[in-house]
Order: structure tokens, then sequence, then C-alpha cells
């Protein structure tokens, strides 16, 4: 007997074996600056995270370079940690050669099945990374476009947040 009710905590019915899922979105600028700092940075959280929780999903998009960033850290974190933790990818709309690309993923969720415009619908992504997770690590550094709406929107759901820009601009001072 399955329980297919989806619950916030566990978007799989129960978990993996049973295990409690913490559930981890990033979020952030196309561009990043300081590649080297968000990377130590990212890969300073999420061990930390790894120490709390049992199993973390991962949830990234691939909408620019804080996206590989995380990603690329996930992947860092799963060479040592693979039975703690999943990465997956979560797509606005299909896109080319993603036969290639889901292989260095665990997962490929497209929760967009409608048509819409691109940019509405990586809106709507965003929106959905939101809904579906316990923490969104975010790279954010000004108050506009569509990852500043993001937080906000995970802000208004009561999700935690972790800025990974704000620590590092704090470590500068």
């Amino acid at each position: 007997e399955t329980d297919n009710m989806q619950t916030k905590n566990s978007p799989v019915g129960g978990g993996v074996f049973g295990l409690e899922i913490y559930r981890v979105a990033f979020i952030g600028h196309r561009e990043v600056d300081e590649h080297r700092q968000v990377a130590d940075e990212l890969d300073t959280v999420l061990s930390m995270l790894l120490k709390k929780h049992e199993y973390i999903e991962f949830y990234v998009g691939k909408n620019g370079e804080f996206d590989e960033l995380a990603a690329s850290a996930v992947r860092r974190l799963k060479s040592e940690w693979s039975a703690f933790c999943s990465l997956a990818l979560v797509l606005p709309y299909e896109i080319a050669n993603l036969d290639l690309i889901e292989k260095s993923y665990d997962e490929v969720i497209m929760p967009n099945d409608y048509k819409c415009h691109y940019k509405a619908a990586i809106e709507k992504r965003n929106r959905w990374l939101a809904e579906n997770c316990d923490l969104m690590i975010i790279y954010i550094e000004r108050e506009n476009g569509g990852a500043y709406k993001c937080y906000k929107y995970a802000r208004e759901l009561g999700v935690q947040i972790v800025n990974i820009a704000d620590k590092i601009h704090n470590e500068k001072q």
C-alpha cells in the first residue's frame, strides 16, 4: 500500500528508505562576480546542511552561472556522500541535448506542463522551486530580476533563506 499524498517534507511519499527528506533549492542571478568565493561558500553551507539532515534533495536550474556553481558544489558533495543526497535539474521547458545533460543529474523535473512564453515559463518554474523547498540558497545582489522575484515569493511563503552574496560581502568587511 503506497501513500501518494504529497506533503511539504516528503515529495516522494515517505522519503527515501523512510528517511526524512530535506529539500533545498538554488536561485540566483545569471552572472556571478566572485566565482571562487561563491564556490567555497556553497561547499561550506552544503556540508553543514548534510550534518543536520538525514537526506537532502537539491533542486537546481540551468539558467546561469550561479546554477552551474550550485550544481558543481552538490556534485562535489555527492562524490563523498551520494547515499545522503540527490541532485535534480528543474527545467522550465524542454532544452536541446537533454538526453546528454540529464546524465549529470539524478532526476529531471519539468513542473510546467503547459505552453507559455519562455520568460513566463522560467517564472513559473521559479515559483515551483519556492513552493517545493524547505530552504532556498540564493545569490542575490540587486533588487530586480527573476531571481529577486523568486526570493521575495519564497520569503512570503516562509521558506528559510541563505543568501550567499550577503555571506561573501560580510566576510569582506
